[in-house]
Formats: structure tokens, sequence, C-alpha cells
């Protein structure tokens, strides 16, 4: 695909390159009946700007012939006044020639004195084609070959998809298109009075009728349809037609119907035997049932899917491909626009044309279509009616593939419920192509296509919004239309009934809008407008499970899943959520999936896009009795304390006392490794602290104290700091509400923590104290030694080395009472940081040393790979730097393989100090890129700050452990 930029308007145009006699000629059709395109070989080049879209389109209006140059300036710019116009033309030309001829050789945009000519046969511009086409065809019926006469009229009117010149602006183009609309018309008529002549009014009529409704002032499309419903025996309906567009024209134009309409009329009245069908008409009947377009309107504001659309235009253009292709995705993702844009733009590469029948799969109200009654829909497409059509589903179904055994006949299939609707549908012929839009995958269809359609992306949905509520408005609050993007989550339904609600209400703000989308409450209501409503679309798919036995249990879960603010869903959770064992709630999740009321997050894991689960959530409050909702959130939230306690265990040793002091009322996730534990804190971050809050909200009480502790202690070794403050600070005021103050020490110890971390220490010694005389209030004074600690900690952090050694020198008297010298070995290592900060390096590396053998004896690797790194930092600081090296790497190694990856940026970064200060400057640079890596794949740099830092003469250390010991 080629791009090139104009102003700001696009066409496609693809074109393959044939060699002849030493030029290059170019085979390129141009299709201006319906959205601009230029397509040879179905690959679109895209060709940005309005004038050269516009030159083209004036140019091939004319193919073959020579167009003044003022034509042209005058139809493309106007009434400009630009003094450069010509100029501007000039270069149009030349761009456009660039395009056309990439490889050189003959011109198709010749230059003639004065003129431009587009060197192009004018059966490759489908608007002369059509022309072409309908004139052979009135010849034809003149010379009463009736089918050839029904074959090109079908062709010609094939090659229409939608309003002609659609994308091209200026009068000019309007006058065209207005001429080539009542061509269209009229020949359209032509052949509605040969297929009448044929004897086809029960096919005629149905037909008739939309397009009576569409344009009910066409006196001729009325004649032919009173006519049509005459002679299918429906006398009354003709005089009711004849009624109702009498009274139209009186209310609009206030004039009386032609005098031949009111002939006709009177000829119904009595019954004139000469509208009855002749013998000699019915001896040139139509020799074979040819399908006309079926299709829909395509949708006037189609936007982006370019990918999508290739890929689609792909698979209906490969001879000997699979028949069949199925596009699935959630309720109103814009499968069926898809489908209809993509079928407009590929119609008259069938000859047999394009049948459309919707099964009513997801449809709100309306029950879905039984295999019958669509093949029903698709022999009376191919001519076959009353008792022609077999009753038995079987029988009918192999009708329908007998009759399109060598067709070739484009069928689409919209919105099916299952495969089992779809199947006996398929057509047999082998130049037949099907395309299916359903919710479901039809995983099981076999030798299909699939393309699975997701969320637009926001530069598409605020294209989207643009095009249906106009550019200058969104231009003129640029953020109410980011947020209603956003709240629309990149669904094209919602965004259609946002853009609807704007452009009915044109003195409307977007701001207004953005407020009461922002109401999660009343977001499913606001997304309702007419007939579209994006809460319906979903209670369908939720009623399709519930009704089906197997499914019943997918549908309950989804109504659970609503009472969860969590980002996304894993089948443990699940599972404790509904009280089911794991392996059902998979299945159940699987269901969800597949019914698109689910969205993939990764292996084994689920999400809800918003609106559905604003839905979940409506189900959930309105279905579900409170004290079964409450007890289903409450196992989901001990799930996840219990998990969160075993993965601390594994990761942290027998650190910490949380599971004895915040007992979980679920057994939780089975972790057998510390691997294990380390992908479950990382794929749950963002789930524990959402846990947290939903504790906070639900339910007030030490379930959000252990949620939040524990998680301190699994984020503190990742530097996921920022987050933790929030969480520690509701937490926090859930303890004190209900006057939990060991519940307050704990919370207040860990941000006390957090703060020192982040640098602030100032804050850090007011939760620790503050946390210390909670314990007290607790009655537990002998349970802050680990409060001590990390106080002394801040101080050594703030250069108090006196307090430090004091607070530690408490901590230390604590562990010894408590008989903790597992605890002890935590104490002594912190207070080997102050020691060689005080210039004590001797007693730092001893103290290290003694630190070091004391976590060895208690098995604590975490501890063992904490101990070396401070002993290594002893050693830095007296001078012994080889030692130090050997240390830092053993710290490395450990902290590596604990997962702690942090720490072993820290290590590695004095490590490379060492080095440096050693001389073996290679080996520093190389520790210093480590560290560095490690932070950026903890997401606590980014590469930009990484090849900023490593672009330094020495490079300054990293914020994110400047405030590690």
């Amino acid at each position: 695909m080629l791009v090139i930029c104009d102003d700001c308007m696009a066409i496609s145009l693809h074109f393959p390159i044939h060699w002849e006699r030493g030029a290059l000629r170019v085979g390129l059709e141009i299709r201006i009946l319906g959205p601009w395109e230029i397509l040879a070989d179905g690959r679109p080049v895209r060709i940005v700007g309005r004038r050269r879209m516009g030159v083209l389109a004036r140019l091939a209006l004319d193919a073959g012939q020579a167009v003044h140059i003022d034509q042209i300036l005058a139809d493309v710019w106007g009434r400009s006044s630009v003094a450069t116009a010509a100029k501007q033309l000039h270069i149009v030309i030349y761009k456009l020639r660039e395009t056309l001829v990439p490889l050189g050789g003959e011109e198709i945009i010749q230059t003639i004195p004065g003129a431009y000519r587009l060197a192009l046969d004018r059966d490759r511009v489908d608007a002369h084609l059509f022309t072409r086409l309908a004139e052979q065809a009135r010849a034809a019926r003149s010379q009463g070959t009736t089918a050839t006469a029904d074959a090109l009229f079908r062709q010609a009117l094939g090659l229409w998809r939608g309003p002609a010149l659609a994308e091209v602006t200026g009068p000019w183009a309007g006058i065209a298109a207005t001429r080539l609309e009542e061509e269209r018309v009229a020949v359209l008529g032509d052949h509605f009075d040969l297929r009448l002549a044929a004897g086809q009014h029960h096919a005629v009529a149905a037909e008739l009728a939309a397009y009576v409704r569409a344009h009910p002032l066409q006196e001729r499309f009325t004649a032919q349809l009173m006519l049509a419903l005459y002679r299918a025996s429906r006398q009354a309906e003709a005089l009711a037609v004849y009624q109702e567009t009498r009274r139209v024209m009186i209310e609009e134009l206030g004039l009386e119907p032609g005098a031949e309409l009111r002939r006709l009329h009177q000829a119904v009245l009595v019954k004139d035997p000469a509208l009855d069908l002749t013998t000699p008409a019915q001896e040139g009947p139509v020799s074979e049932p040819i399908v006309r377009s079926e299709l829909p309107a395509d949708i006037n504001v189609f936007t982006a899917r370019a990918a999508e659309i290739e890929w689609l235009r792909a698979a209906l253009a490969a001879d000997g491909g699979p028949t069949v292709t199925a596009i699935d995705g959630p309720g109103g993702i814009g499968k069926s626009a898809l489908a209809m844009h993509v079928a407009h733009a590929v119609t008259s590469r069938f000859a047999d044309g394009v049948s459309y029948v919707n099964l009513h799969g997801s449809t709100p109200g309306i029950a879905p279509l039984t295999p019958l009654e669509a093949l029903r829909h698709l022999l009376r497409s191919l001519g076959l009616d009353g008792p022609a059509v077999p009753a038995d589903p079987d029988e009918a179904a192999a009708r329908f593939r007998s009759l399109t055994a060598k067709s070739n006949l484009l069928l689409i299939v919209d919105n099916a419920r299952d495969a089992r609707q779809v199947l006996p549908l398929i057509p047999a012929g082998p130049g037949c192509k099907v395309v299916i839009t359903s919710r479901d995958p039809l995983a099981t269809l076999d030798n299909a296509h699939h393309l699975h359609l997701g969320r637009l992306d926001d530069s598409d949905a605020a294209e989207l919004l643009a095009r249906v509520v106009g550019p200058d408005r969104v231009g003129a609050e640029p953020e109410a239309a980011e947020e209603i993007v956003r709240l629309c989550g990149g669904f094209p339904l919602a965004l259609r009934i946002a853009g609807a609600r704007l452009a009915a209400h044109p003195d409307s703000a977007l701001s207004d809008l953005a407020v009461r989308l922002a109401d999660a409450t009343r977001r499913l209501d606001t997304l309702e407008y007419a007939d579209l409503a994006v809460r319906a679309g979903i209670a369908v798919s939720h009623q399709h499970l519930r009704e089906e036995a197997a499914d019943r249990g997918a549908a309950h879960l989804l109504t659970l899943l609503g009472l969860l603010d969590l980002p996304t869903h894993t089948p443990a959770a699940s599972a404790a959520l509904a009280g089911w064992p794991v392996a059902r709630a998979e299945a159940a999740l699987e269901r969800l999936l597949d019914a698109r009321l689910l969205e993939p997050a990764g292996p084994n894991r689920y999400r809800f896009h918003d609106l559905i689960s604003l839905y979940a959530r409506e189900r959930g409050a309105e279905d579900l009795p409170e004290e079964e909702r409450r007890a289903a959130v409450r196992r989901v939230l001990h799930h996840y304390l219990a998990t969160a306690q075993r993965a601390d265990t594994l990761l942290n040793g027998n650190s910490t006392d949380n599971a004895t002091r915040f007992p979980a009322e679920q057994p939780g996730e089975e972790l057998p490794t510390v691997e294990a534990a380390n992908a479950w804190t990382e794929g749950e971050r963002e789930n524990l602290l959402a846990a947290v809050h939903q504790a906070a909200r639900d339910f007030a009480d030490q379930t959000v104290t252990g949620l939040a502790n524990i998680a301190h202690w699994l984020f503190s070794w990742r530097g996921w700091f920022p987050e933790m403050v929030a969480v520690g600070q509701e937490a926090m005021r859930i303890a004190a509400g209900h006057g939990d103050w060991e519940g307050q020490a704990v919370l207040g110890q860990g941000l006390g923590g957090v703060h020192q971390e982040l640098g602030r220490f100032e804050d850090a010694v007011r939760y620790l104290e503050a946390a210390l005389a909670c314990w007290d209030r607790a009655g537990q004074p002998n349970q802050k030694a680990g409060t001590y600690n990390d106080l002394g900690i801040t101080y050594a952090m703030m250069g108090r080395y006196d307090d430090a050694l004091s607070a530690l020198e408490r901590a230390q008297t604590l562990t010894r009472e408590r008989g903790r010298p597992d605890l002890e070995s935590y104490v002594r290592n912190n207070r080997v940081h102050v020691y060689y900060r005080q210039g004590r390096h001797d007693e730092a590396v001893d103290e290290a040393r003694h630190a070091l053998t004391m976590a060895e004896r208690w098995c604590d690797p975490g501890e063992v790979g904490i101990a070396r790194d401070t002993l290594a930092d002893a050693y830095r600081a007296g001078g012994l730097l080889a030692e130090a090296v050997k240390e830092y790497r053993q710290a490395i190694k450990i902290q590596r393989g604990l997962g702690r990856n942090v720490g072993a940026a820290v290590s590695c970064w004095w490590l490379g100090h060492t080095l440096h200060d050693l001389g073996r400057g290679e080996e520093a640079w190389a520790s210093w890129r480590e560290s560095l890596d490690l932070l950026r794949e903890a997401r606590l740099l980014t590469s930009g700050e990484v090849s900023s830092l490593m672009a330094q003469p020495l490079p300054d250390t990293p914020e994110p452990i400047k405030n590690q010991l």
C-alpha cells in the first residue's frame, strides 16, 4: 500500500503492471458508483487529498476525452481566488502520474494543448460501463432476448455500491451524481418492467415495496408495485399502495397522482383483464433466477479497519480458497458494518449477485431465525416461492445447494447465533463465497477463514465520532471528545449512539454528554438512542446462555463477576467467587469468552469491556440477594489474601507474621515454587490493589488491613511504591474507623517504609513514630522491633546516625526479648550501613559478617542475598574492592534467583562503581548497563532514561534506587 498526502481526503488505488512491447500499460479500474475507489487486483493504494481525488474523478467522468484546464480549475478549485491554482493543478497531475506510473513508461494522464486526458478504456470506469451495459440490456429487450437483457440489467445495476461520487465534493460532483442517480432509477425501472413481463411478480413485489417506501414520490415504482401485487392476487394491497402514495403526494406536493397512475388505480379497481399477464409475454421468461443485490445500505460513517478490510477483500477474491469467512466479535463492535462495507465494494465480482439474510441471532426482542426460515428467504431470492420451497429443513437445504451448485454468488449471513444455525445455509458452488457475522467464533465450521474483530483504537474512534458529529464540534471541544471516546471504549455502536445524540441536538455541548457518560450508573441509559441500545445487545448474549442448560453456569458467573471491581479475572479467583472447582470456573470463563462477553487478557486471564462490566454489575445488583453478593465477594478477597500470604512466605521466608496476624478464610491458590510466586505477583499486581479498595468499600474490617499489608511486602521488593501510598492510607482510615490499633500500627509501619523509599523522609518518620504509639495502644509493645528497624533506616538516610543507631539498638533488644534471631539479622544488617557511613569500617565489616552468618544459619535466601550485598558495601567503603566485587556478584546471583530484580539492580549499580574504582572501566559500564536494564524491565525506568544515563561520562544514580541503603 502506498500513501500519498495532499489536503485531508483519501482514496484507495492499486493496479497490476503489464509489459507490452517495451511500454508500460496500467490496468486500472475506477469506481465512482458508491464510495470512491480505484482498484485492480483488489489491493488499494491510498491517495490523500481532496484535489487529487477531485481531478482524477473529473478526468474519469470524461475518460478517453480531453478536459480543458479551465474546466478542471472551475470544477475542482471552484471560486478559489488562489493565484497559483494553475500551478497547483500542475503539481496534482504530476503527483497522480507519479503514483499511477511508478515504474515509468506510457503516461495514463496525457497532456494535450490546454487540456488533460485520462488515457483509460471507458469500460474501466464503472459509470461508463453502467451506461454501456444498460444500453445493451435495452437493445436485447427490444430484440426479445429476455434472458440476455435480464443478465445485462443485473450486471449494470450490480455496479452500484451506494450514492455516486459519495466522497467527492463540489457543485460539479453533485450535478454529476444527480445525473447518474437518475440514470440508475431509469434502468431499475426498465429492469422491473422486464421482470414483470417475464412473470416474476412475486419476487418483484417484495423488492419494489422497499423502493416505494424509500422513494414514495417515484410514481413509476408505485405503478410497478401495484401491478406486481395485482398479478400476485393481492388486489387490496395494490389499492392500499395507491392510497398511501396519493396521501404523501398531497401532503408533500399538494398534487394528485399523475394520469397514468390514476388510470392504473381504476383498472385495478375493476380488475381490468388488460392487467393480466398475456401468454406471448410468458414465452420469453428469464432463463435463470439470478439474485440481485439485497445488501442493506453501506454505513456512510464507516471508519478505519483498513487491515481488516484488506484481509476480507483478499479472502473474497481468492480463487479456490475457503468458501466461508466468519467474522466474530462482541456486540456493537462493527461486524455487520464491516461485512456490508466490503460486500458493497466487491459486488461486481459476483455474476449472480449478492444475497443477504439476517439470522437475528442477537437481535433484542426478535427470536433467531430457524435454519428452515432462513432457507425459505434464500430460496425466494433464487426465484422459488410457495409450494416450490420444501417444508422439510433437510430437503430445503438440499434444494438450496442444488440451485447454487454452479453459481457465482456472494452470500452475507448476518448476526448468526451459532454454527448449527449456519451450516444448512452454506452454498455448494465453488464460485460462491459466504461471509458470516456472529458473536460466536464459529470454530466448528470446516475450512473457514476466521476474523476476530476487536475494539477501535482511540484515534480511529475519535475519527468515527467526528464523522458522525462533525469535525468542527469535535475540534471545538477536544478534551470532551476524548473523554467520550474513552468512555465508549472503542465500541463503534456506542460511539454511533453518542454521536447520534449529539447530532440530534446541534446546540448541546460535548462536555454535557461526557459528564453523563462518566456516571457509571447512567452510562448504559445514555448509550441508548432511537432503535440503538448497548444494554439490549449485551442482554441478548446473556439470555442465550441462560436458555441453554449447559451454559447456565456461565450466565450465572457473568452476574457474579459483575460484583467485582477487579481489572482481570482468573479461573482460581472466579472459582472462589462462585464456590466452584477451578476446572468448572475455567470452562465457564471460556464460554463467556466464546460468547464475546469477556475478552482475553493473557494466559488464563480474562477481562470485561467497560460497557459489559456495567451490564454485569446491574444484573448482579438486581438478580442476587445481598447476602449472596457479600459472601461471594468476601470469598474472592480472602482468596487473594491467602494466596498473597503464600507468595510472601515463598519469597520472604518466615520474615513476617502476616498469616498469623490476618488469617484468611479461603485456602487460596497453590504456588509450588518461587517462580510461581513471582509470576503470580506480577500477574495479580493490579488485582491486589483493586482488592484492597473493594475490601475498604464493602467490608471495612481486617480484610482491608491484611490485604494492604501483604501487598506492601510483595510490592516493596519490586519498587512498586507510589501506588501503595493511596492503598495504605485508605486501609489506615478503615482501621482507625473501628479502633483497630494493631492494624494502624502495621499499616503505619508500611507507609513509613514506602515514604522512606520515595525519599520523603520527614513523612516516613511521622508515620513510623505514629506506628510506635499504635503498638502501645494495642497493648503489644514487643511488636515494635520492625518499626524501630525501619525508623533506624530512615534516620540513616537522613544522616542522623546517632538516632539511627539508637533506634536500631531498641529494635535489636526487642528481637532478642522475643527470641527472634532471624529478625535480629535484619537489624544488624542495617547497623552496618550506619557504621561505614560514620567511618567505622572495621566494625562495619565485622557486623556484616555476623549478619551474614545469622542469615545463613536461618536458611533465609532472601536475607542472605541482602547480607552479602551489605557486606560488599562495607568492603567497598573500607577500600577492600576485590572482596566487594566477589560479594556483589554473589548477592546479584541470589537476588535474581528470587526475582528480586530491584535489589539485584542496586547490587549491580554499586558493583559497577567498585569495578570503576579498580580501573576496570569496560566491566563497570557492563554492570551499570545490567542495573539499568533490570530497572527498565521492572518498568521503573524508560528506555530513554536508560539511554540518557548511559550517555553520561559517569552515570548518576538512578532515581528508583537513590533511597536504597
